[in-house]
């Protein structure tokens, strides 16, 4: 169950406008929070932001205090006394050693998040340890693997909307490839003056409760400029036919949340200086809840130089989408004499984070104009609006007949008569097991030899390749270039699942709602390339398949229609390498962390792109990656949505 909070909740979200109104009362942003003296609190360079802590022995305090982000006075959880808690700077090669003392009244964790560590050291509560309880010490210790950026935070109910939370920083052993003049982490958050408690069961019993933007009439007129009246009239019906909104974009949106950047409000601005003609290095983490962000620095280019913690080939754009847990590493070059605002704009555009670059401390930019809400299509969906399939769902409900249980969840080929199925390219049907299609053998070369294909009047995000033969997919070459899925667990007939999509994009290009033309050169998972190659050259002796679902009316997620108290573990042979696929039978985006091993990222032919320890899952799309199971223990695997977690899209992996 959720640990309480120390919030008092409120009866209802203040407005908008009001929020931004207040922000300007807190002009100090975490400083004045903390009750601190900004001008005190700034550094010599102009920067204001959390401590940062280098060295191979770290004492950290998790305690209460009093805050006011927004002019009402709330009390957070601070790591050392700040927010976010003290940047962690270690060394490769190093061990480090961790004291982590417990100042609350209600037990608390740490997790050590995309760190490549000992599971016991990995600080889930009931599945690497009890947790830290209250007025004691846990000492963390182990080897530091890896270099790159990083962050850390609670484990333990909503504590982590609380504000137990920071940022990791490790230098490599030897010379960093990335040349860079100086270092900024940019973390992002989303602060609540409401309790967590409040929030999660008002998800759970009124669906779209800080859904504010609602399609209207204005909506109808642009829309039909764009489609047609009759195809306009025809999609605003099947959403209202759904009892949905083609804005439901995020579950919890500025209505209740401040972003913040650095602990910093958007008036607070959080500031670093630069000289012109200096390289800056930006490591942006996305340490929200619930948020996901798209980010510019309107004037200034940004060459994206890592991943998740792991070098990529540099690729320069505009823009980027930043799930939640991601991390990206940019470079930024600016050669004029002026201030650029680092801007991050919210998926739904209810509210924004901002910081300032510039050359002296008094010279500010300019805030852009948020861009317009995103719509989701039915293509978004997984859907086709002609010729659509609801299955056995029933559309006034949006719920799926009866329950049937399947303990393990995974995606096995229960439900499905084999029988009847030819064999697809590249694998061959034996027998399955409860963890997965482990006798469904992958067979890369004959995917690799499959020849390429335009789709004919594709739609966004439709693939450029032929697909690669997924477990339980039966491919079908669709016109638009899509997946068709002729086939669902059974355990997603259940009341858990809302919808289940009936064809998905394996495209790695698609930007996302709100990025598509927008003019602006947009960072897609297409574009990354590891320098780093593949953990292990083994092919993938089975794949596992897991669909993505959810019910917003009843607020249930869970994998193939499972949620974690009823699923399974997953487990996994040492030393054995699995495909994982990915589906979104939902309309939300889902980022996916596997905690203890690399999600290495594969394109839609089965070739190695990168490696990730959070993968975001759009709505209407599959994702596959490869997981070398090199890693003995007991490890979380869950969506990274805070709330989506705690209702149940939560797995346990064991390697044995």
């Amino acid at each position: 169950m959720p640990i309480k909070s120390a919030f008092q909740a409120n009866t209802r979200p203040i407005n908008s406008s009001r929020r931004i109104f207040i922000q300007g009362l807190v002009a100090g942003g975490v400083m004045a929070a903390l009750g601190l003296n900004p001008a005190e609190a700034a550094t010599i360079n102009g920067r204001r932001q959390p401590p940062s802590l280098r060295g191979t022995e770290f004492d950290l305090v998790i305690d209460e205090r009093p805050v006011n982000f927004t002019g009402q006075p709330r009390t957070a959880m601070t790591i050392n006394g700040s927010i976010p808690g003290p940047t962690l700077r270690w060394r490769e090669g190093d061990v480090v050693t961790l004291r982590v003392t417990n100042r609350l009244k209600v037990s608390t964790s740490l997790h050590w998040h995309g760190i490549i560590l000992p599971f016991e050291m990995d600080g889930v509560p009931g599945l690497t340890y009890e947790g830290i309880a209250p007025g004691t010490t846990f000492t963390y210790r182990f080897r530091v693997a890896q270099s790159g950026t990083y962050w850390y935070h609670s484990h333990t109910g909503f504590q982590e909307q609380n504000a137990v939370y920071g940022a990791i920083v490790i230098d490599p052993a030897q010379s960093d490839r990335v040349a860079y003049d100086q270092d900024h982490v940019v973390m992002l958050n989303d602060w609540t003056d409401a309790s967590p408690d409040f929030i999660f069961n008002r998800l759970k019993t009124a669906d779209g409760y800080y859904n504010y933007v609602k399609p209207d009439l204005m909506d109808l007129i642009r829309q039909s400029e764009k489609m047609g009246f009759g195809k306009a009239v025809e999609d605003r019906l099947m959403w209202d036919k759904m009892r949905m909104s083609p804005r439901d974009l995020l579950d919890v949106t500025g209505a209740t949340y401040t972003y913040l950047m650095n602990g910093n409000t958007p008036a607070g601005d959080w500031t670093a200086l630069f000289r012109p003609g200096e390289r800056i290095r930006l490591r942006f983490i996305n340490g929200s809840s619930m948020s996901y962000f798209d980010v510019r620095i309107p004037g200034l280019k940004m060459t994206v130089v890592a991943a998740d913690g792991q070098d990529v080939h540099p690729v320069t754009v505009d823009e980027f989408r930043i799930g939640v847990a991601e991390i990206y590493d940019v470079i930024v070059e600016p050669v004029a004499d002026q201030a650029y605002c680092i801007f991050a704009q919210s998926l739904d555009r209810s509210g924004y984070a901002r910081g300032t670059l510039t050359p002296h401390v008094d010279l500010r930019a300019p805030i852009p104009p948020m861009d317009p809400v995103p719509t989701l299509s039915m293509a978004d969906m997984g859907m086709a609006m002609s010729g659509m399939d609801m299955g056995d769902t029933d559309m006034s409900a949006m719920h799926m007949g009866n329950h049937a249980k399947d303990n393990s969840g995974v995606g096995s080929m229960g439900g499905m008569d084999m029988s009847q199925q030819k064999p697809m390219a590249g694998m061959t049907h034996d027998q399955t097991s409860q963890h997965g299609t482990s006798g469904m053998k992958m067979d890369n070369h004959a995917m690799k030899g499959m020849a390429d294909r335009q789709p004919d009047g594709a739609a966004h995000g439709a693939m450029s390749h032929n697909p690669m033969d997924l477990p339980g997919l039966h491919n079908r070459n669709l016109k638009d270039g899509t997946l068709k899925i002729d086939w669902h667990p059974k355990t997603e007939h259940g009341v858990g699942v809302g919808m289940r999509a009936q064809q998905v994009s394996m495209s790695l290009s698609d930007p996302g709602a709100g990025l598509r033309n927008n003019g602006r050169k947009v960072l897609t998972y297409g574009d990354l390339r590891g320098i780093d190659g593949p953990i292990s050259q083994q092919e993938p002796a089975r794949g596992i398949e897991l669909h993505l679902t959810g019910n917003m009316d009843r607020y249930i997620w869970g994998f193939n229609g499972v949620s974690y108290r009823d699923a399974a573990p997953i487990e996994l042979k040492y030393g054995e390498t699995v495909r994982i696929v990915l589906i979104n039978d939902t309309m939300m985006n889902h980022p996916i962390h596997l905690h203890g091993m690399w999600s290495e990222l594969e394109n839609d032919r089965g070739e190695y792109l990168a490696r990730k320890h959070t993968l975001s899952v759009a709505p209407g799309h599959a994702i596959s990656y490869r997981v070398n199971a090199n890693a003995i223990g007991r490890w979380a695997y869950h969506c990274h949505l805070l709330y989506h977690m705690n209702a149940g899209m939560f797995r346990e992996v064991r390697v044995v």
